[in-house]
């Protein structure tokens, strides 16, 4: 079975609306997917009805959150899409996106660009803005060469447009999900840049907080990666789970399907739901 647990639509920062997403995937030999937006579930609301024979979708979302003042993401699966105390904690995580983008246009304009977040909001709409959209604004605004610069020099981890406060804290989040009768899931791991020793910390504060899985695949990895994470992940008694973390076209390593095989070790996450 194929599975890819971990994408996004046009509902947060992805580039494919909802429903040209679950066409992808199937086309893509997709056989369970999971819509995960950022701290929003209604793209998978857009398209629970209407889904492809032979695809199954999995209700899931993204939420940031914050573990010893770092910025982490914890997915999750398998939720109940009207559970309240969920939608509640969206509502929080919305209210926060809010003030963080004006926040963000702020310090870009300090900058020296302009109509930073009126461009943006134009290209996210109301629901939902991310640092992608202001830096799809300045691209399409001719105020930079490329998303890649616009991350690299104001928008990255530590850049002028890297706003990183009012995120709940991780067993917070952690919670909401389980609530929603889901699995939470830690988000791609090896982005953190975290040392080994901070890593297994977040693994065993993870578990102890409640959290259920280690994605430990993201897209097209390094095996020695995916063997490093398997390991960690069996160690700190998490399931595992896997995802492209797929968000536009065209980006081979984190196309949908794309992603690097588990361990036949592994113990999958969607095995015990």
């Amino acid at each position: 079975m194929l599975a890819d647990l971990h994408t996004h639509t046009t509902a947060s920062d992805g580039l494919l609306s909802p429903q040209e997403l679950v066409i992808r995937a199937k086309e893509a030999g997709v056989d369970m997917l999971a819509i995960t937006d950022h701290d929003t579930v209604s793209g998978v609301t857009a398209v629970a009805e209407a889904i492809p024979e032979g695809l199954q979708l999995i209700p899931g979302v993204e939420l940031s959150a914050n573990w010893r003042n770092l910025c982490i993401h914890v997915l999750g699966l398998n939720i109940d899409l009207q559970n309240q105390t969920l939608l509640n904690g969206l509502q929080k995580q919305q209210a926060v996106r809010r003030e963080r983008a004006v926040k963000i246009a702020e310090r870009m304009e300090r900058a020296g660009f302009k109509g930073v977040l009126d461009g943006a909001r134009k290209l996210a709409g109301d629901e939902y803005i991310g640092r992608p959209h202001f830096a799809r604004y300045l691209v399409s605004s001719g105020q930079i060469k490329d998303e890649k610069t616009a991350f690299k020099k104001y928008l990255g981890q530590g850049k002028p447009g890297d706003v990183r406060h009012g995120w709940p804290a991780v067993e917070d989040a952690i919670a909401w999900v389980i609530a929603a009768g889901g699995s939470a899931v830690i988000a791609h791991p090896s982005k953190y840049k975290l040392t080994n020793l901070r890593l297994e910390e977040l693994c065993r504060e993870f578990r102890e907080f409640g959290g259920a899985g280690m994605e430990v695949v993201s897209g097209f990895q390094e095996p020695a990666l995916t063997r490093k994470l398997a390991r960690m992940a069996e160690r700190h008694g998490l399931l595992v789970s896997t995802g492209s973390d797929f968000h536009q076209p065209g980006l081979g390593w984190a196309d949908l399907g794309r992603a690097s095989p588990l361990p036949a070790s592994c113990s999958p996450v969607w095995e015990h739901w």
